[in-house]
């Protein structure tokens, strides 16, 4: 139901924020491709707590285990499960929240729909759960990798009102990327958005911020017409993540404001393919890849979680002060990153297999 993700390369999450584990079951991925610990480890560790002063001070070294489906540095064609062990958890800041639903959070609506809910922390609902995200995007990237030589590179764009400049779409690495822990590669807004975070953690608050991503070498034709349009998918994958309050792609809302004759997208020969001279269609044209970068944005709100006092009321109604407690990032996008990233490798990963299911090919 709800905890997986996907049609050909279907991904199920497990796990609660201060349970035992969390992870991920990997079904649907080809046999014979390449895939070592460390390439699922490197993706972890970008987005494991504790990296800085800007995220949340949890101690988790998030060490992922493959427990099936690779041997030898290949994949099996079997199911890959993939389990990160928690080792920070405490419930007991979590003792005096039971009967208090907190501001923004899932508590709310968890306990209405299920009649029950994980007494620590957000549960299923909270950002812990990306974990397997992460690892099983990996995985996808590998298989774009393999397949396309595809490429999957976000940035923090925005934290609060600072913006970063212009980024290269053609260039940008990880590398770069990683060079500033908010994972801004504009330096000079790098530093502005890091002194906002830093601010607001002192005043014991949060801030919001935007992901750009860019998908590079992903070939024309993935996609289905209609309701399977490649972009619809894109958009419920990146919804998905917790925080995630807004999507926009290519030109996005700005296109709302240009002229057909300054939107549409001309196109030419680029060597032996046809292209398009520009891509306000953010790559994706009828549903469908048309072979330019498929570039994104991700609006993430502010963190629910803070360090002020707050008023409202618990389950029966009763006025009370909610306390601050546990440990939370003041923005969520330094670490929402590789989330970012891990989401669109499984969307480009299943549109890629869905594709060569009708092509009749890998490809």
């Amino acid at each position: 139901m709800g905890s997986s993700f996907g049609t050909l390369f279907r991904v199920t999450t497990f796990g609660e924020s201060h349970g035992r584990a969390v992870g991920a079951v990997v079904d649907g991925c080809p046999a014979g491709l390449e895939l070592k610990t460390e390439d699922i480890q490197a993706q972890l560790d970008r987005r494991r707590p504790g990296q800085s002063s800007l995220v949340s001070g949890r101690r988790e070294s998030d060490r992922v285990a493959v427990l099936s489906g690779v041997e030898n540095g290949l994949t099996l064609g079997t199911p890959i499960a993939l389990v990160v062990e928690n080792r920070d958890q405490r419930p007991a800041d979590y003792a005096g929240l039971r009967q208090v639903p907190r501001p923004s959070h899932a508590d709310f609506t968890y306990q209405v729909k299920y009649g029950i809910r994980a007494a620590s922390g957000g549960g299923r609902a909270g950002a812990r759960e990306t974990v397997g995200r992460v690892a099983a995007g990996a995985v996808a990237e590998q298989l774009l990798k393999e397949y396309f030589a595809a490429t999957v590179v976000a940035w923090v764009s925005a934290v609060g009102s600072v913006q970063a400049g212009e980024i290269d779409r053609k260039t940008v690495s990880r590398q770069q990327v990683d060079r500033s822990p908010v994972r801004c590669p504009d330096t000079r807004a790098a530093e502005k958005m890091a002194a906002l975070i830093g601010r607001v953690k002192q005043e014991r608050d949060s801030v919001g911020g935007v992901i750009t991503c860019v998908c590079r070498n992903v070939p024309a034709g993935l996609g289905e017409p209609v309701f399977g349009k490649l972009e619809a998918y894109l958009a419920r994958a990146m919804l998905s993540i917790p925080a995630s309050k807004g999507f926009e792609i290519g030109s996005g809302f700005a296109g709302a404001k240009m002229t057909g004759s300054a939107h549409n997208d001309p196109f030419v020969m680029k060597g032996k393919r046809l292209g398009t001279v520009t891509n306000f269609s953010g790559g994706i044209q009828g549903g469908i890849s048309n072979g330019e970068t498929i570039f994104f944005r991700v609006a993430f709100k502010p963190p629910a979680t803070i360090g002020k006092a707050q008023e409202t009321v618990d389950f029966q109604g009763n006025p009370v002060v909610l306390e601050p407690g546990g440990r939370h990032d003041p923005c969520v996008v330094p670490r929402a990153v590789p989330v970012v990233e891990a989401m669109a490798a499984l969307v480009l990963a299943d549109a890629a297999l869905v594709h060569a299911g009708r092509a009749g090919s890998k490809a």
